[in-house]
């Protein structure tokens, strides 16, 4: 799995690299990143990537053809997706992740300022996607968040697979399969915060009883990404 990340703001990326898993598995080779910056495919000696918008409006708006420079500079995979990150898009979830995850390559295009020209949308990106219901300040976060989520799909990514298995759970929708995300514990078995207050683990959990433990997760838990 290849990531390409196109942004104004490349060197976000370098920590996110750098640390945790995602660092284990660079090294490993299991996927890369390779993040592209926008300005590199300007044309002007201010390697301006946005201007005043169209009908008036407060803001500036990316302009197209850097980006159209940058998209159709890349060697794509035969098995491809570009991504435009933008609160109109459709709702990223544990299925699309699942579905990503088939993928020989995702493109991220990383929008900033007040947004990128529609015809970006129209005519250079496969899918359009959001986090959620509220606005970002770039596609930055949401690229990171979905390369996290994807990646963990990953063979070796997260360690071994039944990992992996364990949490999946039958889902509706693009991918067939959700996240079973239920309550975790760990020790002390009770916890004492001040006098006359103890949080305890369910008993069902200290049980040693597989058949219980199981079914406490299923009835705890919430699928997530159905």
């Amino acid at each position: 799995m290849r990531f390409d990340v196109i942004t104004i703001f490349p060197r976000l990326f370098k920590p996110f690299q750098e640390e945790s898993l995602i660092q284990r598995a660079l090294k490993k080779g299991l996927f890369s990143i390779v993040v592209h910056n926008l300005r590199d495919f300007t044309k002007d000696k201010h390697k301006s990537v946005d201007d005043k918008p169209f009908g008036g409006g407060l803001g500036m708006v990316m302009k197209v053809d850097p980006w159209y420079r940058a998209l159709k500079s890349l060697k794509k995979k035969k098995k491809s997706k570009t991504i435009l990150f933008t609160p109109r898009g459709k709702k990223f979830t544990q299925n699309m992740a699942h579905e990503f995850s088939k993928l020989d390559q995702l493109v991220f295009v990383c929008g900033r300022y007040e947004g990128i020209d529609e015809r970006v949308a129209d005519h250079l990106v496969d899918e359009e996607v959001s986090l959620g219901d509220f606005v970002l300040m770039g596609g930055e976060v949401a690229a990171m968040a979905v390369i996290e989520s994807v990646s963990r799909l990953i063979p070796g990514v997260v360690g071994k697979p039944r990992f992996l298995q364990e949490r999946l759970a039958k889902g509706k929708g693009r991918g067939g399969k959700g996240f079973l995300e239920y309550p975790q514990y760990t020790r002390p078995e009770v916890f004492e915060p001040k006098k006359g207050v103890r949080w305890k683990v369910p008993s069902v959990l200290l049980s040693g009883d597989h058949k219980k433990i199981e079914e406490w997760k299923r009835k705890q838990g919430r699928v997530i990404g159905k």
